[in-house]
């Protein structure tokens, strides 16, 4: 089975997300490790629509129009509700030269990483190794 023929479960699509733009921050400055990559992202206008909630509701709203199980859209409903109380706005000192905060939490750090990790795991288990640019996972 190819990775095309293989849908991926609504659950990944905010970890896909979240990898994506940390990959493509790690990939435009390769000097810095995945975890300033994470904290980069913090901040960015990504993380701004995931944190809004916004993200969850094109998704859902999507999901909806698609006519996706009742049990799907119980189940991002739960996600969004996880993802929007542990990524709240952070508050405080930004570094000059980007918009990420200083005082980032251990939480919202620690749910950016596992869901990148989720992420990963995910690209593993459809053996697409291609997808998978940060080796968190290792």
């Amino acid at each position: 089975m190819k990775k095309k023929d293989i849908p991926k479960p609504a659950m990944l699509y905010a970890a896909e997300e979240i990898y994506s733009m940390v990959s493509d921050i790690k990939l435009k400055n390769p000097e810095i490790s995945v975890i300033e990559a994470v904290e980069r992202y913090i901040g960015s206008k990504s993380y701004q629509n995931l944190s809004s909630g916004e993200f969850h509701n094109e998704l859902l709203n999507r999901f909806q129009k698609d006519k996706a199980p009742k049990k799907t859209i119980e189940l991002l409903l739960v996600q969004k509700k996880v993802v929007v109380e542990r990524l709240k706005h952070v508050e405080g000192s930004y570094f000059a030269k980007s918009s990420f905060p200083l005082d980032t939490s251990q939480t919202t750090f620690d749910l950016l990483w596992r869901m990148c990790e989720s992420y990963e795991l995910w690209c593993k288990e459809i053996n697409d190794m291609k997808s998978i640019t940060l080796g968190i996972s290792e």
